[in-house]
């Protein structure tokens, strides 16, 4: 008979699969429900059983988005090396460094992220990249190391400011810069986990329950994406955002 804490842990690890598969932001459901679970567990042990479930989800939404969006191989490939050493080097400086100004940050940069896209004309609607072959992958190069340290440092919104910067900078539309995500995403997380499994901060017991509804979660959110559209994925990642200001301002400023 399942327990009350992995079941918790299952139904939030799907919704969190879900909701990062079409915008970034699943840490906004399964962090809270771990921290609600388990309040007095060690910080690096949730985002390390976080991580471990939400690598799972975020692989899945990365292979159909692949077989459905064309996308920018030779852009991801210098970009997925430094994601993965950046999301190493984050998880290893939260060891060692408080990130409280980082978490009293943080309401203010996603909602410059809002305001930004929300009156950010037609930017996004049409897949539209702004540099060449080896502009775009220096670009994306950096993008992937900023928010490689940010993930494994921190965590919250990666895959929303991800979105973000792709969108912004590069000129990709919203699906694609999604797909892309997703398989930045899915680095940052392993880079992460690599120095958080190694140094034993993953409860390995819920991790099969929540990879699996993870999973499925990833591939419905991936569906309902890949058949709306960039409009959707704006549509989903600004109330996204919106939700991570509204929890990231209460943790920050009330909690």
């Amino acid at each position: 008979m399942l327990d009350f804490e992995t079941v918790a842990l299952t139904l939030g690890s799907l919704l969190a699969g879900f909701v990062n598969a079409i915008a970034g932001g699943g840490g906004l459901v399964t962090l809270p429900v771990l921290l609600g679970v388990f309040p007095q567990a060690e910080p690096a042990v949730l985002f390390g059983t976080n991580k471990a479930a939400m690598i799972c989800g975020t692989a899945t939404a990365a292979v159909d988005y692949a077989r459905h969006v064309r996308l920018p191989w030779p852009t991801l490939a210098p970009a997925i090396v430094v994601a993965f050493l950046g999301g190493m080097t984050g998880a290893w400086l939260v060891t060692l460094v408080s990130g409280d100004g980082l978490r009293r940050a943080l309401p203010f940069m996603l909602a410059t992220v809002f305001v930004v896209t929300l009156f950010g004309g037609q930017v996004g609607e049409r897949h539209a990249p702004r540099f060449g072959a080896r502009g775009e992958a220096a670009i994306a190069s950096g993008i992937a190391l900023a928010m490689g340290l940010y993930d494994g440092f921190f965590g919250p919104g990666t895959g929303s400011f991800l979105i973000f910067f792709l969108v912004r900078l590069l000129g990709f539309d919203y699906l694609h810069a999604a797909a892309s995500t997703k398989v930045l995403n899915m680095t940052t997380n392993l880079g992460a986990l690599v120095f958080l499994g190694s140094a034993g901060h993953v409860w390995w017991q819920f991790f099969l329950p929540m990879a699996i509804a993870n999973i499925v979660g990833a591939a419905l959110g991936t569906r309902l994406a890949l058949k709306h559209g960039s409009r959707l994925v704006r549509g989903v990642f600004l109330a996204v955002v919106a939700v991570l200001i509204l929890k990231s301002g209460y943790d920050a400023y009330v909690g």
